[in-house]
C-alpha cells in the first residue's frame, strides 16, 4: 500500500470542492453518522467498483474501536486497529505490550484511518477473496464480510461484525 494515498484522495477531494468533514461525536448514534458522513465522502474520490459497504465499514469501526471510544481511536486516531511494523510510521503501543514489535498506527484524523482502511481492504492480498466476491456481484455486507477473517485474530470476529451489520440495519 502506498503511503500517500491518503494524501491523493483528500488533495483529489479538495480539488472538487469537497471537504472531509468534522469527525465529532458524543455517543454511539453521532459515532456512526459522523463514520458515515466520512465513507460519503470518500466515496466521492473512490471508484463504485471499489467501494466497500458503508454498513460493513461502520460495524467495523464500532467494534473495533469501542464505537470510538478506545485510546487508539480517541489519541491515534485509528478506528480498526490497523498495526505497523514500520518504525517510521507514527504510532501507538499496546498498554499491555508497551515492547511489541509493532504498533498501532495513528492518523491525523479519523476520515484517514478509514481510507486506509478501505485501501486494504481494496488492495492487500489478504482480502482478495473479499474483491473476488465484490466482482462476482455479491453486495450484501453480511455475506462479503465472511471473507474478511484475516482482519482480527477473534476466530469470532465475522459473526461479530455481521450480527452488527444487521443491528445497524434494523435501526
Amino acid at each position: 500500500i502506498k503511503k500517500d494515498t491518503t494524501v491523493t484522495v483528500v488533495k483529489e477531494a479538495v480539488g472538487l470542492g469537497l471537504y472531509e468533514p468534522a469527525f465529532e461525536y458524543n455517543n454511539r448514534q453521532e459515532f456512526i453518522l459522523a463514520t458515515e458522513k466520512c465513507i460519503n465522502y470518500l466515496n466521492y474520490t473512490t471508484q463504485p467498483q471499489q467501494r466497500i459497504p458503508t454498513d460493513l465499514i461502520v460495524a467495523m469501526a464500532g467494534i473495533e474501536s469501542g464505537w470510538g471510544t478506545s485510546r487508539f481511536a480517541t489519541e491515534g486516531n485509528n478506528l480498526f486497529g490497523i498495526r505497523t511494523w514500520d518504525p517510521k510510521d507514527k504510532q501507538m503501543k499496546p498498554l499491555d505490550l508497551p515492547n511489541a514489535s509493532f504498533g498501532v498506527k495513528s492518523y491525523e484524523t479519523k476520515c484517514a484511518s478509514v481510507q486506509h482502511m478501505m485501501d486494504l481492504i481494496n488492495k492487500h492480498p489478504a482480502y482478495q477473496d473479499y474483491r473476488t466476491l465484490r466482482e462476482s456481484g455479491e453486495t450484501d455486507p453480511t455475506v462479503l464480510v465472511g471473507t474478511l477473517s484475516k482482519w482480527s485474530e477473534n476466530s469470532s470476529y465475522v459473526d461479530l461484525i455481521r450480527s452488527t451489520i444487521i443491528a445497524l440495519q434494523k435501526d
